[in-house]
């Protein structure tokens, strides 16, 4: 699969794995720009992840997947700092390994804080990637 066509697929899985009700509203505006803030995520770990350096075709990493998206409560005291959203996603795709010189899985998962100045991405603990609760 391409590139361009990998990134089309994550783009309708994040679409089919929104929680958190309908798309109308306030609602979509607390999560504007979330999913190029995931994009951005991918292109990342394509540049930093370990399983990701190899630059022979059959080698580079390929199936990145969203397994989950969810949003996590936004406290009154960081409402009060300007905090409107948190989501917390988790991300899988299909590396290769240079130590072990074969395939290997990885796997991601974050959180994106929505503040006034825009999403700001830090890790989090793996989650289950079924329902994204919390492990």
């Amino acid at each position: 699969m391409t590139r361009r066509a990998a990134a089309i697929v994550a783009l309708m899985m994040l679409g089919a794995c929104r929680q958190g009700g309908g798309s109308a509203g306030t609602a979509q505006d607390r999560f504007a720009g979330l999913d190029g803030e995931i994009l951005k995520w991918r292109s990342d770990i394509i540049a930093t992840d370990p399983l990701c350096k190899s630059q022979v075709a059959d080698q580079k990493c390929t199936s990145f997947e969203v397994a989950c998206k969810a949003e996590r409560t936004v406290t009154p005291q960081e409402r009060a700092k300007g905090i409107t959203a948190h989501v917390v996603t988790a991300m899988s795709w299909n590396g290769f390994d240079p130590k072990l010189k074969q395939p290997q899985a990885g796997s991601r998962t974050v959180q994106f804080t929505k503040s006034a100045s825009g999403w700001t991405r830090a890790d989090h603990a793996p989650v289950n990637l079924s329902t994204c609760a919390d492990s």
